[in-house]
């Protein structure tokens, strides 16, 4: 199936919180520019930025059952921590339930949360995205946003760097794909630097 922006829309809108709502339009809008300036897809971009949290206000045990059905638990954090369920459940539910079949807005919506080793440029975007929409409002997220605005994987690694501090700070727990993330980028903006 073929998913255009409008449908993508409306999927949004007629799931989602006004909060919620509000917060994907911000998504939208800085994916939109990210997008332009880094020669992303934009189409894509504002698919995927409309559907990420297309699943986030199912309730906690509900995510769960639909991920142990859907054989989308990973790691045993993914149960104790389900906040990170609702890109996996949304991606596979718009290939599976719903027929669309765009790998890469899939995997953008699938990671937008932990990230992913080997994440793609629409991936990186939307994880980004995510975390420094306009309404966003924490220490260094102009700091973050210009990162990204300058250079996308840099910036992407300055986000999850951003995330494991804060979840340190906090003494949360870091799910391992953040970690394994965090490590795949650093590793390939090595090689970019030289």
């Amino acid at each position: 199936m073929i998913l255009d922006i409008q449908e993508a829309y409306n999927l949004a809108y007629s799931s989602m919180s006004k909060k919620r709502f509000s917060h994907t339009l911000g998504v939208v809008r800085w994916a939109q520019e990210l997008a332009i300036k880094h020669q992303v897809d934009g189409v894509r971009a504002q698919i995927a930025a409309y559907l990420h949290d297309l699943k986030k206000e199912i309730d906690f045990t509900q995510q769960i059952a639909m991920a142990k059905e859907w054989n989308l638990i990973r790691y045993p954090e993914d149960e104790d921590n389900p906040h990170s369920l609702h890109g996996p459940l949304a991606a596979y539910w718009l290939e599976c339930e719903y027929g669309y079949k765009d790998q890469e807005v899939l995997a953008a919506i699938a990671h937008h949360t932990l990230g992913a080793p080997g994440m793609e440029s629409l991936e990186m975007l939307i994880y980004s995205a995510d975390l420094t929409e306009p309404q966003r409002s924490f220490p260094d997220v102009d700091k973050l946003r210009q990162s990204l605005y300058d250079n996308l994987e840099n910036g992407t690694l300055m986000c999850v760097e951003h995330t494991l501090n804060y979840l340190r700070k906090s003494k949360r727990s870091i799910h391992p794909q953040t970690l394994l993330t965090y490590e795949d980028l650093k590793r390939r903006q090595k090689f970019a630097d030289r």
